[in-house]
């Protein structure tokens, strides 16, 4: 699945095998990072997908769920040059050992804008669930990962900026039809931009079902956004048994620092 041919929410449901992908028999650590690349613009107003690349490199992931994903492929042909709308495949190039998914939520550019995962592990089938709630279009990119004997369920999160609408997608993402699926037969794995820095109702009901914790950086700082001088804390990881977490930490490089408006949030497992 190269540049333009990026799966997307049109055809919701379909398996992936990457072609170099980790051996999943010999892997007893997993390495995740979850990161809102803001469209590739910088708090210096500047586009730059090799920016977040060059940063997508350096976290040395097995798994990547980034947020706020431009795929217009198209928008080159209408300005004859290179794209800088193309933004998933150029990531997805970038990153060869890596297999992506696109969970396309609305259109932007003449193509779509939404979530990507990327994983070094094989990817069994993904599904991209609407959780639209009134205001902009929501999605969650569920992404199915073999990691040893065990099925990873993956969810690739980016709930929406008001209050009263994170309450409704919170009951859409506890409900029955995602992470209370009862056909999900592995642990799960939770990541994104939950915008939530308070008690809300997401993280509440997060907290009362998995396990999670309070990622650190250089300024012994817990907060993720905004990347320069992060005050709040919006990007977030839950998770549960046999995933044990080792350590995690905050992305912080200079680059990093005005590549977005987040930082990437990291988090090292193993299976117990």
């Amino acid at each position: 699945m190269k540049g333009s041919d990026l799966p997307s929410a049109r055809h919701p449901e379909r398996s992936a095998e990457g072609a170099q992908s980790k051996d999943p028999s010999t892997t007893d650590r997993l390495r995740v990072a979850t990161y809102n690349i803001h469209k590739c613009r910088g708090l210096d107003r500047r586009t730059s997908p090799a920016r977040i690349i060059s940063i997508l490199q350096q976290l040395d992931a097995d798994i990547l769920c980034l947020q706020e994903v431009v795929n217009a492929p198209g928008a080159a042909l209408r300005t004859g040059g290179p794209s800088l709308y193309d933004q998933a495949g150029e990531i997805e190039r970038a990153l060869p050992a890596h297999t992506a998914v696109f969970g396309a939520n609305r259109p932007l550019h003449g193509g779509t804008y939404g979530n990507l995962t990327l994983s070094r592990l094989p990817i069994r089938s993904w599904h991209n669930h609407d959780i639209t709630s009134r205001r902009e279009a929501r999605g969650v990119l569920q992404t199915d990962i073999q990691l040893g004997p065990h099925l990873i369920h993956l969810f690739n999160i980016h709930l929406g900026t008001s209050f009263p609408e994170r309450r409704r997608q919170a009951r859409l993402l506890l409900g029955d039809r995602i992470l209370a699926n009862p056909a999900l037969t592995g642990p799960r794995l939770i990541l994104g931009d939950l915008n939530e820095w308070t008690q809300g109702l997401t993280t509440q009901l997060l907290r009362n079902s998995f396990r999670t914790f309070r990622p650190r950086h250089s300024l012994q700082l817990p907060a993720t956004f905004p990347g320069l001088l992060p005050l709040l804390t919006l990007d977030h990881c839950y998770f549960e048994p046999p995933l044990e977490l080792v350590e995690t930490h905050l992305f912080r490089s200079r680059t990093a620092l005005i590549a977005s408006d987040h930082l990437p949030l990291i988090a090292d497992f193993t299976l117990s």
